[in-house]
């Protein structure tokens, strides 16, 4: 029988389930501190649009840096269903701090109006969000060797320039463009354009560009596979996965509105069991 899941547990899966399958493959003692990360993440990356201005936004996560202080300061956590658990994560795993302020800085970033400037600045933003993430999650696993960390990087960095090509309809219903505008200028879109939900018939030259960068991160991160330690690998299986969206957005002519470019459960969790068996993300 399945032994049912923790609190915290419950709030990655739900909130995060891509991220919560691959924690469902590492060790299994570092999994509740994986589901604690997932869920931190998912509480600080919805802060933008649960807040009706910056300054709203702005508080909430100070609230978190706080909760970052006293977990490393080892004072008492504040009694809250993710703070706690992430507290104990940090404590257990002996995480670092750096990445948590990346996290942090890049959320904060999302307050502000206008997307990246071009892809490089996109990137650095992805690596702020994924990135950041993916490496405290291969620490967390005990997978802490130099190459292990860049690989985390590199794998979280290309899932978020991915997510950020799937996402883009729904952040410009929210009235946020996320995009290079560079990338958008050259297609011929404008924000405009694109909070009005036009101009994705022409997004391929925007997609197309942000795509590449993704699998060249995943073609670096790969290269090092003899690196990264056994248990440190799980958490990377995230990598099938940004390869599977990449192919359905590719065949659906890079239109991020297109319905195939869903994965179901069962192809994710086939994708992740194969990487799995086979020791390759």
């Amino acid at each position: 029988m399945t032994p049912a899941l923790s609190s915290v547990g419950a709030l990655a899966r739900a909130a995060d389930y891509d991220r919560y399958l691959s924690a469902v493959f590492a060790p299994a003692s570092r999994r509740e501190a994986l589901f604690a990360l997932i869920a931190f993440n998912h509480e600080i990356a919805r802060i933008p649009e649960a807040v009706s201005e910056p300054m709203l936004g702005r508080i909430r996560l100070q609230w978190w840096r706080e909760v970052l202080d006293a977990a490393y300061a080892g004072e008492p956590t504040r009694r809250h269903e993710v703070a706690v658990p992430l507290a104990d994560a940090i404590r257990a795993c002996g995480l670092d701090r750096a990445p948590f302020d990346a996290l942090l800085e890049a959320r904060e970033a999302d307050l502000e109006e206008g997307g990246a400037a071009d892809l490089a600045a996109l990137e650095r933003y992805a690596a702020g969000t994924g990135g950041a993430l993916t490496e405290l999650m291969v620490r967390t696993t005990g997978a802490d060797s130099g190459p292990a960390l860049e690989a985390g990087r590199q794998v979280g960095t290309a899932w978020a320039l991915i997510g950020t090509l799937r996402a883009a309809p729904h952040a410009a219903a929210q009235g946020r463009v996320t995009l290079p505008a560079d990338l958008l200028a050259g297609a011929g879109i404008t924000a405009e354009d694109v909070r009005a939900g036009r101009g994705f018939e022409r997004f391929a030259a925007v997609a197309e560009p942000v795509a590449g960068r993704a699998a060249d991160l995943l073609t670096a991160a790969r290269q090092a596979r003899s690196a990264v330690p056994r248990q440190g690998r799980g958490v990377l299986l995230i990598a099938r996965l940004a390869d599977l969206y990449r192919a359905r957005l590719r065949r659906a002519a890079w239109d991020p509105r297109d319905p195939r470019i869903s994965v179901g459960p069962l192809r994710k969790q086939a994708a992740m069991l194969a990487g799995a068996l086979s020791g390759r993300y």
